[in-house]
């Protein structure tokens, strides 16, 4: 009887962290035109880590994104979704970065497995998501938010995505900023091009 009490109890407690911790325990998001928090850790590219700051991307437009864990069914599909349209992002001059709390191992066989173009950021103490309000989602297992920012090239928010559906994001995103890559400047002296005439 008192172990059928004590995980009524339990089930309890967890029920009101899972309603009220998210709301207690996260920070303020970014807003567009703030000044993005800036950070240095390792990322994990292929199989390789190597250290990576955000001043690394100075002049870039660069794509941030917070998700919960390496493997999982909604991590998977936005994951993929930024793989499958990387050749645009390219195109267009932008940088993705994924971030999240799990290991460098495991990020090594997330980018493996899946065939990730793109680094994965390490975040183990969540100093980056909370810089970013992206800590603490899911507060009983310690997992970030899924949240995107789009940084300009000068280090400001351009874009900020607090809800996000996995399968579509990496799309909206192409159509929120363009995949028009900037048109290469004229050679000096040379007159701009006309099209024939008949």
């Amino acid at each position: 009887m008192k172990i059928i009490a004590l995980a009524l109890v339990a089930t309890v407690i967890v029920a009101v962290a899972l309603v009220l911790g998210p709301k207690s325990a996260r920070a303020d998001l970014l807003k567009e035109g703030d000044m993005a928090p800036p950070f240095a850790t390792q990322m994990v590219f292929g199989q390789q880590v190597s250290p990576v700051s955000l001043a690394d991307f100075h002049g870039k437009k660069v794509i941030l994104y917070f998700y919960p864990k390496d493997f999982t069914s909604g991590c998977t599909k936005e994951a993929c979704a930024f793989r499958d349209g990387y050749a645009r992002y390219q195109s267009a001059g932008l940088v993705v970065l994924g971030c999240s709390v799990d290991s460098a191992e495991s990020h090594k066989g997330f980018i493996q497995k899946y065939n990730l173009p793109f680094p994965l950021l390490l975040d183990p103490d969540k100093k980056i998501a909370k810089e970013y309000g992206a800590a603490n989602g899911i507060p009983i297992l310690g997992l970030d938010r899924r949240i995107t920012y789009v940084i300009g090239e000068d280090g400001k928010i351009l874009k900020v995505y607090p809800n996000v559906d996995p399968s579509t994001h990496a799309t909206q995103i192409l159509s929120d900023i363009g995949t028009t890559p900037a048109p290469a400047p004229a050679a000096a002296g040379s007159a701009p091009s006309t099209p024939a005439t008949n």
